[in-house]
């Protein structure tokens, strides 16, 4: 099994839950995925480099980590040079979702790239853990109704800044709409 684990640059300390929710990640032996950014991603980098986990592969844009703390395999993803800010890592994500199996997000409410990983999970009907940090919960995702019921938790000058940079209610209007066309008539 593998499992996607990304989040909020802004999250970069794990408490005592989401650690244990790592651990069992640890004792299912399951594969890591996770990319190089500062914040959930350097965080839960750090706790499996010091649980001394060995079954994870740090994945990268461009041809340079920025954050490979256990010294693990790394993929890097070939970016075009002129993709700029979250497009740029967008590519590295979208080949996460692609490879993992399960998704394990840690998110603020505010982070554009962890909702788009979210929703890239779900667009391939791919179940996912979400740690939502505001309300410090943990919520098991598996449609865009469950995910609109934690939307409702966010502000809405955080989610029109979001959909500036995402555009996630036209990708979630999209899949919305290809779900109602493969209903049996």
């Amino acid at each position: 099994m593998k499992v996607f684990i990304g989040g909020s640059r802004r999250i970069s300390r794990l408490n005592t839950e989401v650690k244990k929710r790592l651990q069992n990640i640890i004792d299912q032996t399951f594969t890591v995925l996770i990319g190089d950014a500062n914040g959930a991603d350097k965080a839960v980098q750090k706790f499996f480099a010091e649980k001394g986990y060995n079954e994870v592969i740090v994945y990268c844009s461009g041809s340079k980590c920025r954050n490979n703390l256990g010294g693990w395999p790394t993929i890097n993803i070939d970016v075009k040079k002129n993709l700029k800010g979250i497009a740029f890592y967008m590519i590295k994500d979208k080949r996460m979702a692609d490879e993992a199996d399960y998704g394990f997000m840690l998110w603020d409410g505010k982070s554009a790239g962890t909702l788009n990983n979210i929703l890239n999970l779900l667009k391939q009907q791919k179940n996912l853990l979400l740690y939502f940090s505001p309300n410090k919960q943990f919520l098991t995702i598996s449609s865009l109704h469950q995910l609109n019921d934690v939307l409702n938790f966010c502000k809405d000058e955080d989610k029109l800044k979001i959909d500036k940079k995402i555009e996630f209610y036209r990708i979630i209007e999209e899949m919305s709409s290809a779900k109602q066309l493969t209903l049996p008539l």
